[in-house]
């Protein structure tokens, strides 16, 4: 299915790129010259647009695509990868050498993974399954919450509570048996889980630099950390980890200096990451080893990153979005046969995320009073043009729910041939009948209602002006509220990244939008590394909504964006908001058999229908992405892989020769 999937998406996606090829080439017939442009084959530079905030480690402190495109390129050897053929998570066959699979009698699954013994970091220190032991405890270390980290909360590995809690010293759930010998087992209240073997999603992590003097043991009840010598004082401690991974000069954190990848950091300076090829580095799945010596990834406006690409000062655009800057390289590949491009639809999403702790987005009714106002349409046109559509849930355009959803992709289900008896006909009938029942217009569009906003924002009790009086739009600004406190306008602020030009429209049409309403909303450009802390709430909100993208793991978990609190309720912790409905709705999602793609679907479609109804955040846009680079860029080919690290690895530069058309006889 998976394979199918792909195929489709970029026929579609190859039409819409040819339609604005055409629009853009009939505006400029007269092709200018081009220069003829010398690229070094043993480096390359890759630009983006998204900052590098420096979260080069794990996703404790942020998620930014450009921080995991880093993260992609230093981090290797996971136990697990994404099979983009086969639609399913399996053994990463470089790292992994056999998998058992036990079922315990108490209805835990216990997975036996055995890795080769030719795995290396940067250094030439060997991996161990103790590498992996360290990695499981230290994400979910409340050493690491001391220094701001959102730890991980692997709720899914049996004994997790209670080692976490300090009843027990030992994780339970992971045990290694010997060096090469990992023992895992997930908690049977955790299961079934859709993306079966996704669970074992782990990277190994140095434990001699980010906690020098410390250890994993494993006495046979499970793992722990304790100190590598004797003593009573305990190492592992806030104290340690703040030296070894938040020191701004040497830090793991911004300068993680050994290193499992294809890649090795040899820099990060003014917001530019310098990598160099990983000796000791095996090779991926594939058999393939990187070839191209040295890459430098940087980040810059789409006019900047347009012109450094025509000058031969940048090799390859990454994730290119921005309107302009998607004809204009498209027109240069037209007129240059030594340029090439691809695109692929993004499997992610731009949104608006509300902070319901803060008055007044606390009430649903001005949060969806704001979706009705706002001219999501205009946005995504003036910021896209043809290249994306108004978002309409928590997914992107190139997720495989949606595209199944939306008709792109024929049902995952064989139609029986011609020998088929009657019952498998009307089996098979029946289920094409409940996929067709399936409709994505099920959920809330909030397409453009001012009358449905006024509804609301009175009935909520936003209907007075500044003088306690009757708001009345033809004469009044600003909506009022009466409380205990007074009068309180209706004033909202807003935040977005710097330089995005996607949120400097919104300081435009949307600003405009919501003024329309009684909304005076105030949009502010601030810094990155400032944008994402206040979103993943590691330091006090200052904003009422924040303007972000996000790409999603292919391991679709929205449980995982909860938290619960001390009396058993379940937060959306980007947010604050309280729904325990949505949360139940994400867990029975995760809680499908694998194999059961239509019941996947069906729940998927509940939780969107959900989130589109109470608005943790409101989805702006989805789109498609562009990658420009030179011919001599050879097997790029991004659209069979999950990122540009990756599909860099089966890359190489050399000479490019076009190839010559054949020439008919005349007749």
């Amino acid at each position: 299915m998976k394979k199918l999937l792909a195929w489709l998406l970029t026929f579609m996606m190859v039409l819409t790129a040819c339609s604005a090829l055409a629009e853009t080439a009939a505006e400029d017939p007269a092709a200018e010259e081009t220069q003829q442009i010398t690229y070094d084959y043993d480096e390359m530079t890759v630009a983006v647009t998204t900052p590098l905030t420096g979260n080069f480690f794990t996703n404790l402190w942020g998620n930014g695509s450009s921080d995991l495109d880093v993260r992609n390129m230093i981090h290797g050897y996971n136990l697990v990868e994404w099979n983009t053929e086969q639609g399913v998570f399996v053994p990463d066959d470089s790292v992994v050498s056999g998998v058992t699979v036990q079922a315990e009698e108490n209805g835990d699954v216990t997975f036996i993974v055995a890795l080769y013994r030719d795995l290396f970091y940067s250094d030439g220190t060997q991996i161990t399954a103790w590498d992996y032991a360290f990695s499981f405890l230290l994400t979910m270390a409340p050493e690491m919450a001391e220094l701001g980290g959102a730890v991980h909360t692997p709720e899914y590995i049996a004994g997790y509570e209670d080692y976490i809690s300090g009843k027990a010293k030992e994780l339970s759930g992971v045990k290694v048996l010997s060096d090469n010998m990992l023992h895992i087992t997930i908690d049977k209240g955790y299961l079934p889980f859709f993306y079966e073997l996704g669970l074992l999603d782990c990277v190994p992590y140095p434990i001699s630099v980010i906690a020098p003097g410390v250890k994993v043991a494993d006495d046979g009840k499970g793992i722990y950390l304790t100190n590598a010598e004797a003593g009573d004082e305990a190492v592992f401690t806030a104290d340690l980890l703040k030296e070894t991974i938040l020191d701004e000069t040497t830090g793991y954190r911004t300068h993680p200096s050994v290193v499992s990848g294809a890649y090795v950091l040899t820099s990060f300076e003014d917001g530019a990451a310098q990598f160099e090829i990983n000796p000791q580095y095996k090779g991926n799945s594939k058999g393939q080893k990187p070839t191209i010596q040295k890459i430098k990834m940087v980040s810059m406006p789409s006019d900047e990153m347009v012109q450094a690409f025509r000058e031969g000062k940048v090799t390859l655009l990454n994730k290119v979005s921005e309107w302009k800057a998607v004809a204009e390289c498209l027109r240069m590949t037209t007129e240059d046969e030594m340029l090439a491009s691809a695109n692929y639809a993004r499997t992610g999403l731009s949104f608006l995320s509300f902070n319901t702790e803060r008055k007044p987005l606390d009430d649903l009714a001005v949060r969806q009073a704001i979706a009705y106002l706002a001219d999501r349409n205009t946005i995504t046109f003036n910021a896209l043009d043809g290249y994306g559509t108004k978002g309409m849930g928590y997914f992107g355009v190139g997720q495989w729910m949606y595209l199944i959803l939306n008709g792109s992709v024929q049902y995952p289900v064989e139609e029986p041939d011609e020998k088929a008896d009657a019952k498998t006909r009307e089996e098979y009938e029946k289920t094409i009948a409940k996929w067709k029942e399936l409709s994505l217009e099920e959920i809330e569009p909030y397409d453009m209602d001012a009358g449905k906003a006024t509804e609301l924002l009175d009935g909520a009790g936003w209907n007075l002006n500044e003088n306690g009086e009757a708001f009345n739009p033809e004469t009044d600004k600003v909506r009022y509220k009466q409380t205990d406190d007074g009068l309180v306008p209706l004033q909202l602020t807003l935040a977005y990244g710097q330089g995005s030009a996607a949120g400097a429209e919104l300081e435009g049409t949307l600003v405009q939008n919501l003024a329309a309403g009684g909304i005076d909303l105030k949009v502010e450009a601030i810094d990155g590394d400032k944008l994402l802390s206040e979103y993943y709430r590691l330091a006090d909100t200052e904003y009422d909504m924040l303007f972000l993208a996000t790409n999603f793991d292919v391991l679709y978990d929205p449980s995982l964006n909860f938290v619960e609190t001390e009396d058993g309720h379940h937060v959306w912790k980007t947010s604050g908001l309280v729904d325990d409905e949505l949360w139940q709705l994400a867990v029975d999602m995760r809680q499908t058999e694998p194999e059961d793609i239509l019941t996947y679907c069906s729940r998927w479609l509940e939780f969107q229908k959900r989130f589109m109804d109470q608005l943790p955040a409101l989805p702006m846009y989805s789109n498609v992405y562009f990658d420009f680079y030179p011919q001599v860029l050879h097997d790029y080919v991004i659209n069979e892989n999950i990122s540009w690290p990756q599909a860099i690895i089966g890359a190489y530069l050399a000479d490019y020769v076009p190839e010559e058309a054949e020439e008919t006889p005349a007749p």
